[in-house]
């Protein structure tokens, strides 16, 4: 999948009724009419966001009869999936390793109440 691809399928997924065409093409194909049914806009509208969904790779439509069903195109969610997979494994790594330096922090003395270097206040005392 090419970069500018890549971009546009991002894109295409920042609109909360595009992605939630996704989400309803994910259960079953479906017309651009029975999509419409679905929102307070006209099937115009639909069209338009479904126009922008397949230039980005993840709707396509088919010919079935008079019938033009869409359909969801999971390769490029698997794509998608696949890139920010690949930026979430290095933050999960990037928080274990600080999950360790603050670990061996905890460990270091001075750290516990009562240690020679910090010595523990009595009740009542303020500093």
């Amino acid at each position: 999948m090419a970069v500018d691809q890549l971009s546009r399928a991002f894109v295409a997924l920042a609109d909360p009724t595009r992605r939630d065409i996704v989400a309803r093409l994910s259960v079953r194909d479906a017309t651009v009419g029975e999509l419409a049914e679905s929102y307070a806009m006209s099937m115009q509208a639909v069209s338009k966001h479904l126009k922008v969904l397949e230039e980005a790779g993840l709707v396509s439509r088919s010919r079935d009869a008079q019938r033009r069903p869409c359909h969801l195109e999971p390769r490029t969610l698997d794509l998608m999936t696949t890139w920010i997979e690949r930026y979430r494994q290095q933050a999960e790594e990037r928080f274990r390793r600080l999950d360790a330096v603050l670990a061996t922090m905890d460990d270091e003395p001075g750290d516990t109440p009562g240690h020679p270097d910090r010595p523990e206040q009595s009740e009542g005392e303020t500093s």
